[in-house]
């Protein structure tokens, strides 16, 4: 069965095979970025009709590029609104790192350095004001096990910075007398996060509620679980429901996602004096360019310094 399998497979497609086991097992990528990559690069596959690694041409591409910019996205078909230049770049940054990988296995195709990734205008950060971040925090106050469970998640993120798939995988043997812990993030990484009395506080008297034997931190509760037979852990639809509930009782009308409270995490520290070196290393970013554009936001405080305190700026 395997045989006759592998028979009907073009080269192109074990090529694809062979490069996706190598990301998975020896560059240790998350499944969900194997799964993106298959995505991507079948996508092209299906388009320009490559079988073999030298149908994979400058041209073909091209035009894989134009037929992309061109295409509506989901729900915005009635808009008019196509597919963006990030998510376009998204897969030219999979052809570019299979093509590399055949480099590096010989196969001869088209370079890696060919393609080239479209300009995409400077990112916009999403923000909310140091009040708004105080009433979020504290839209959650009760000591039912679903307040205390929605203000831990809160004060958590805030704390640590966690990415909200980070947030997902922790378990409830969290070592609550101490104030840091080791996370495993984006490529396999390993980081440490500190942990606030607040978010520790509000921990304890979550999981002193706890009667489940769910091995997640963060699970199900109250009406949540009516009419299941087992509690689930909590997936990231789920915490980025609650952080935008926790919002819209705050009365804040923004977009407010986990992701919004990881930047808020980002610029209170450099707002505060923190050096952008560490704050890559509790951020998790490999790259420290990622880590620059929280130095923006932060630009409009450093004018106030300037001309409080600057002989010239009087």
């Amino acid at each position: 069965m395997v045989k006759l399998l592998c028979d009907t497979m073009t080269k192109l497609e074990t090529l694809k095979r062979e490069f996706l086991e190598h990301i998975e097992i020896e560059k240790g990528r998350a499944l969900k970025t194997v799964e993106n990559y298959d995505h991507y690069i079948s996508r092209y596959f299906e388009f320009s009709k490559a079988k073999n690694p030298e149908d994979i041409t400058a041209v073909s591409v091209r035009e894989f590029r134009l037929w992309l910019n061109r295409q509506s996205m989901g729900n915005n078909r009635a808009t008019g609104k196509t597919v963006s230049r990030k998510t376009q770049n998204y897969y030219m940054i999979a052809l570019r790192v299979f093509l590399k990988f055949l480099t590096r296995r010989k196969v001869e195709s088209m370079s890696a350095e060919e393609i080239d990734l479209a300009k995409i205008p400077e990112r916009h950060l999403d923000l909310i004001s140091s009040n708004e971040l105080t009433r979020l925090l504290k839209s959650s106050e009760g000591d039912d096990i679903k307040s205390l469970r929605d203000k831990s998640i809160l004060e958590l993120l805030f704390s640590t910075g966690l990415r909200v798939s980070e947030l997902c995988s922790l378990t409830n043997d969290f070592d609550l007398s101490a104030e840091e812990f080791s996370i495993r993030g984006k490529g396999g990484k390993v980081r440490v996060v500190f942990v606030s009395p607040e978010a520790r506080d509000a921990l304890k008297k979550y999981l002193a509620l706890r009667k489940d034997m769910s091995d997640a931190l963060f699970v199900q509760v109250g009406k949540e679980i009516e009419n299941k037979k087992d509690v689930s852990g909590l997936t990231r639809r789920s915490i980025e429901r609650i952080v935008k509930q926790c919002a819209v009782k705050a009365g804040i009308s923004k977009k407010v996602t986990p992701h919004v409270i990881r930047h808020c995490f980002a610029t209170d520290l450099l707002s505060n004096g923190a050096d952008i070196r560490s704050v890559q290393m509790m951020l998790g970013h490999a790259n420290i360019a990622t880590t620059q554009i929280y130095t923006h936001v932060t630009d409009a405080h450093l004018r106030d310094v300037h001309k409080k305190f600057h002989s010239k700026g009087k």
